[in-house]
């Protein structure tokens, strides 16, 4: 897969060539982030921390609701990793820190170690101090103890020269499994789905900010299709991941629904395809995802209007049933709840749904056999639901927060509470 690589200096996104000098100045990194967002995991780098001359930890803690990010420099301590991975980091990466002692404490799965090399030597102190080792040897040292390596080739790094395949050769034979993701010299899209056919990512910066590799390029040439007009399926759900329906692709439109974070697709009939654009019911583009066997695409998107089918429902397959539904319909109705109706007295009238959820949050606690559990947890939802579309959140929202902490190392003792105005 594409990684994209967000560094940070001084709270701006930066592109520096070999590590040391200045060539694109992104500015601020929110707007990358979002975009980067949508293909999958990026890296966010640190670059002050990495050198000890300061931190762009809240800008960097900014970009973690926005985008599934690995978090990278100025790591060297047991306490920053786990930091990181409790405010919701999906991996940290360690450079010079990563030794066996440090890493056996962490959740490997949630570990990469870092290893720069040049010309196959193993180098740290910002690039300039050959260590040695062998670039091989040391990913053979660390591999019990991490879930990837980022490994970095120096002498391509930021250069826009293309990749050293026998280089990557090598290290995969050293990592012997662990997922790899390559940086250095990776300029185009062919080179991204070579890497991603060898069983690598690649993770990219210059190429995306001087705009030499459109985002939607490198994703295209890592698809196949059996076709003969070269289309693409593409499974297309809403923010739940409820199947809304099926639609094409072709590298022109996945470049657009990217550029532009629409529902984008390549109709049949008509060719370039944004949905919306005549019917209203538009989409935001939230994710781009490539199956295992690179021949299906998946949008995720947060749709709007009466839903994705030509016909007026929320899926081409009919109208859609369960939770999402009822929260839709009850942020509807909170809007325009008709004088009288039971939902407006809950959003208006004061103190009622407060009451109403203690009442059935005991009932449930109290419920005992699977049928009273299902009736009295259905109350709770409900009205959760309904306080939920009066304050105006999402249950898309609750359900990040819940991943949010579900990437947490640190575990609360989860203790109850003593009732309001009662003792321990």
């Amino acid at each position: 897969m594409l990684i994209p690589s967000i560094d940070l200096q001084e709270g701006r996104a930066v592109q520096l060539e070999n590590g040391v000098e200045l060539r694109i100045d992104g500015g601020d990194p929110v707007p990358w982030a979002r975009r980067f967002g949508r293909i999958g995991e990026v890296a966010v780098i640190d670059l002050d921390a990495a050198r000890g001359r300061g931190s762009n930890r809240e800008v960097l803690r900014s970009l973690l609701p926005i985008a599934r990010c690995r978090v990278g420099g100025g790591i060297r301590d047991l306490r920053t990793a786990i930091d990181w991975l409790d405010a919701g980091a999906e991996k940290v990466i360690l450079g010079t820190a990563a030794d066996p002692d440090l890493l056996s404490r962490l959740p490997r799965e949630r570990v990469m170690a870092a290893v720069d090399a040049r010309h196959g030597e193993v180098v740290d102190q910002g690039w300039q101090h050959g260590t040695g080792e062998s670039l091989s040897k040391r990913i053979d040292r660390l591999r019990p103890f991490v879930g990837g390596f980022l490994v970095t080739f120096v002498e391509r790094e930021g250069r826009l020269q293309g990749i050293d395949l026998e280089g990557v050769r090598e290290v995969l034979r050293a990592a012997d499994g662990v997922p790899v993701t390559v940086a250095g010299g990776v300029t185009t899209a062919e080179e991204v789905a070579i890497l991603d056919r060898m069983g690598a990512d690649a993770q990219v910066g210059m190429a995306l900010y001087s705009g030499r590799l459109p985002p939607g390029d490198a994703l295209w040439a890592m698809l196949r299709s059996d076709r003969p007009d070269g289309l693409v399926p593409t499974l297309v759900c809403d923010e739940g991941n409820e199947v809304l329906g099926l639609a094409w692709s072709d590298r022109e439109s996945l470049n657009r629904a990217l550029e532009s974070g629409m529902g984008v697709y390549h109709s049949r009939r008509r060719g370039l395809w944004v949905k919306g654009a005549t019917s209203g019911d538009h989409q935001d583009l939230l994710a781009v995802d490539l199956d295992c066997d690179r021949d299906a695409l998946r949008f995720r998107v947060r749709q709007h209007g009466r839903g994705f089918c030509h016909r007026g429902t929320w899926t081409c397959f009919g109208t859609d049933r369960g939770l999402r539904a009822l929260a839709r319909r009850l942020r509807e109705r909170v809007r325009e709840a008709p004088e009288g109706s039971y939902t407006r007295r809950l959003v208006r009238e004061p103190g009622l749904l407060e009451a109403k959820i203690r009442e059935e949050a005991g009932e449930l606690a109290g419920a005992g056999s699977p049928a009273e559990v299902a009736f009295e947890a259905a109350d709770v939802i409900y009205f959760t639901l309904v306080a939920m579309a009066r304050a105006g959140v999402s249950l898309e929202e609750v359900e990040a927060e819940l991943d949010r902490r579900a990437l947490r190392v640190t575990r609360r003792k989860g203790d109850a509470k003593p009732p309001p105005g009662g003792k321990e």
